[in-house]
């Protein structure tokens, strides 16, 4: 039974999650103080966090910020705020996901079921060998990415973006395929998400984000990882 960590001060918001995502098959640990939350993950080590951006006594991004200090967890953050500049804010701190309130409790779902197949189990991993184009070399075993030989640490959704696009390297992804295989098929959100991840990994891997030469976009399709 996955075990879920919900951080949320809405008590009507939290009571009615527990009992759909409990009829679901997960166990829900429920917290509305934005200081329990990271005691309350380092007791029960989750399997993934639901996070509320706003919240009394520490707010969301600062919980994302520290709980990616400490793990890589999947993180869906939920706000009531429409303004992408918030979205954008907790994928860089590193949120797997967000979904803007009001919202269905069958998205949520749909989300937090994707979420949880996000990371592969290491003994999957074991027989991966480095990939490696461009002068950006991933490798998945020790998740470690190099630029020119120098170390970059990434965040995990754009660690898994770029791994895939170094994969498959000199063909053309589409927005579609890129979002099934890094948030899976049944993703039920926009393209927003995955623009904001390929515009942080533009600053981490290129010369100048502006004129990327690793990253290409191939216009009305998707993107491509330049092999040269």
């Amino acid at each position: 039974m996955p075990k879920l960590l919900l951080v949320e001060d809405e008590k009507s918001i939290a009571e009615g999650l527990a009992i759909t995502l409990e009829a679901e098959g997960f166990q829900v640990a429920w917290v509305k103080d934005g200081l329990d939350a990271i005691p309350a993950w380092e007791r029960i080590r989750p399997d993934l966090v639901v996070l509320d951006l706003m919240l009394p006594g520490m707010s969301g991004t600062e919980i994302c910020r520290a709980l990616r200090s400490r793990s890589d967890v999947p993180i869906i953050m939920l706000t009531a705020r429409e303004a992408e500049v918030d979205r954008v804010v907790g994928l860089e701190l590193g949120a797997d996901d967000y979904v803007t309130k009001p919202f269905s409790t069958r998205e949520l779902v749909a989300r937090i079921k994707a979420g949880l197949r996000r990371a592969p189990l290491a003994e999957q991993l074991e027989d991966e060998v480095p990939v490696e184009a461009s002068g950006v070399r991933v490798d998945r075993v020790r998740h470690e990415v190099e630029v020119e030989g120098s170390r970059v640490d990434l965040p995990p959704k754009e660690f898994e973006l770029l791994a895939y696009l170094l994969e498959h390297a000199g063909r053309v992804l589409t927005r579609g395929q890129l979002i099934d295989a890094i948030w899976g098929s049944d993703y039920v959100g926009d393209t927003k998400t995955l623009d904001v991840h390929i515009r942080r990994l533009r600053t981490r891997i290129e010369p100048d984000p502006h004129a990327p030469v690793r990253i290409q976009t191939v216009r009305g399709v998707g993107y491509r990882f330049a092999d040269r």
